[in-house]
């Protein structure tokens, strides 16, 4: 496992320097199938994420966001990676820091390792269920871990484009919230893994690339993310698409 937390450690820096150099650049929007936008940036972090997985572990299965876009259909496994190389494509083409790489490995269904690089902000979180959670910022790595919501109640982050949503709204009425904060990103479940936050809902569509790697982190730093039903979110479900769910620091 430390072999492929130090493989995924360092693609996800390389696609974070190939990203900032696009941004640096200039770059067109394009439009997919689905009407969400890809870029340049998502393309080439994707290419290098994917052949760098394959050619270190050509066993372990390989599903990308771009390649399924494209119709590179990949049947899940009982171990395979999950790759978002540019999450919130929407927050960089808008010239917003709120964007990261996302490089997550599933095992039986659950996520087990993640890492996630916010290039723009210079960071880079990681973590292996069971082992612990880890943030490097700066050159500087420090252990962090969820916590418990404090009296003053809920520090919530949620998503930028779904910040008025009447459904989130009666979600929040349920739970003593203390502040909100509506960003873009998985950089929600990063703030809840570092302990600055208690509680993320997610009420609308999501894709597992979209949140393998930073479960997996938020997990690894004692957090949990779950359903509805209150079972864990799990993965290698039909189109590979998310039920809502509610990430959480410690329960």
């Amino acid at each position: 496992m430390q072999e492929l937390l130090t493989l995924a450690v360092r693609l996800a820096d390389e696609a974070a320097a190939a990203i900032c150099a696009i941004r640096a650049a200039g770059f067109a929007v394009e439009t997919k199938a689905d009407a969400t936008p890809v870029t340049l940036a998502d393309q080439q972090a994707e290419a290098l994420i994917t052949a760098g997985l394959r050619a270190a572990v050509p066993d372990i299965p390989v599903v990308a966001e771009e390649e399924v876009a494209a119709g590179r259909i990949t049947a899940p496994a009982a171990c395979y990676w999950l790759v978002d190389p540019l999450d919130g494509t929407r927050e960089f083409a808008a010239g917003r820091d709120e964007f990261a790489v996302c490089i997550g490995l599933i095992e039986n269904s659950a996520p087990v390792l993640g890492v996630v690089a916010s290039p723009a902000l210079n960071e880079l979180h990681f973590g292996v269920v069971g082992q612990g959670a880890w943030r490097r910022k700066g050159g500087m790595e420090k252990n962090i871990s969820a916590r418990h919501v404090p009296p003053e109640g809920l520090t919530v982050f949620a998503s930028r484009h779904y910040q008025d949503a009447p459904d989130l709204a009666a979600c929040l009425a349920r739970h003593k919230v203390a502040r909100i904060t509506n960003i873009g990103s998985a950089l929600k479940f990063l703030r809840l893994a570092e302990g600055v936050a208690d509680f993320y809902p997610r009420l609308g569509r999501t894709m597992e690339w979209d949140t393998a790697a930073p479960q997996a982190v938020l997990e690894a730093a004692g957090g949990a993310v779950l359903t509805a039903a209150g079972t864990p979110l799990r993965y290698g479900k039909p189109g590979w698409e998310n039920a809502d769910f509610f990430a959480w620091g410690k329960l």
